[in-house]
């Protein structure tokens, strides 16, 4: 066991490679694993029985709670052990039994989780997943690999999202949902087979979108999922009747970036 400053606690019973390095101020609590490519930035806390293994670096401020394991390998088949690595942002609480899994070589070789969130318990990251800031995690929400997180994006409990998914920014989803196509920013997604209910309104007022944003993504909204036209017809209509509503145009742009995957809908609306 090594710490590399005199600040730094290591509970006797903890397991910590000499060849890791730990910031200042980290305290390791009881029976604490901390593998010879960990990075611990300064004031993490791991609190008991954690292990972080792999090339794993955890920045300032994160809690770590009991029995959460980060680093770990991704769970896939063509996986032969490469270097790949898990890179966590600052101010994070990862509670218990919270698994993340480093990258894929095929994928990237790195997985990514931002700043300031919270990860409830028995939540799951996988290889290559990119995970923005403000995000909360309700217990047992799962990301399949290669999935992307916006900021500001609720996952409820039990929540699971397909591989390759992405989820836009604030976009909220209901417990037990299963996501199988991407999330629009801003939307709210329910249902066993994800569909769409609206709009993430009070997570907008809350974080002090301005009425006229939010009004003019309201008009938007019924636009694009309206029953007027195909969807491609009614994204331009959008596109050029929102232009001034900065996000309606996230929507837009969000869609456009990768036109050839379908996005959750209405349980009336049209396939995209």
């Amino acid at each position: 066991m090594r710490a590399t400053c005199s600040t730094t606690a290591v509970h006797p019973s903890a397991l910590v490679d000499p060849s890791a390095e730990l910031g200042e101020d980290v305290e390791i609590g009881p029976y604490c694993i901390v593998g010879p490519a960990v990075r611990l930035g300064d004031r993490v806390q791991l609190k008991s029985h954690v292990v972080i293994e792999g090339a794993t670096e955890i920045g300032a401020d994160t809690v770590i709670c009991a029995f959460a394991n980060l680093g770990g390998p991704p769970q896939h088949l063509a996986h032969k052990g490469e270097a790949t690595r898990l890179i966590v942002g600052e101010h994070n609480t990862i509670r218990e039994h919270v698994t993340m899994h480093t990258g894929t070589v095929m994928g990237g070789g790195v997985t990514r989780v931002g700043s300031h969130s919270l990860f409830m318990v028995a939540s799951h990251v996988a290889h290559d997943c990119i995970v923005g800031d403000h995000v909360v995690f309700a217990n047992n929400a799962t990301l399949g690999g290669h999935v992307t997180v916006g900021d500001f994006a609720i996952l409820g409990g039990l929540s699971a999202v397909h591989q390759f998914c992405r989820i836009g920014h604030h976009a909220m989803i209901g417990g037990m949902t299963g996501v199988e196509h991407d999330l629009i920013p801003y939307g709210m997604a329910v249902g066993d087979r994800a569909r769409l209910v609206g709009l993430n309104l009070r997570g907008l007022q809350r974080r002090g979108f301005g009425s006229d944003d939010i009004q003019g993504l309201r008009r938007a909204y019924k636009v694009l999922f309206g029953d007027t036209g195909t969807f491609a017809e009614r994204l331009e209509q959008v596109a050029g009747e929102f232009a001034e509503v900065p996000p309606a145009m996230e929507v837009v742009d969000f869609i456009r970036a990768q036109s050839s995957r379908r996005i959750v809908q209405p349980e009336s609306g049209h396939g995209g």
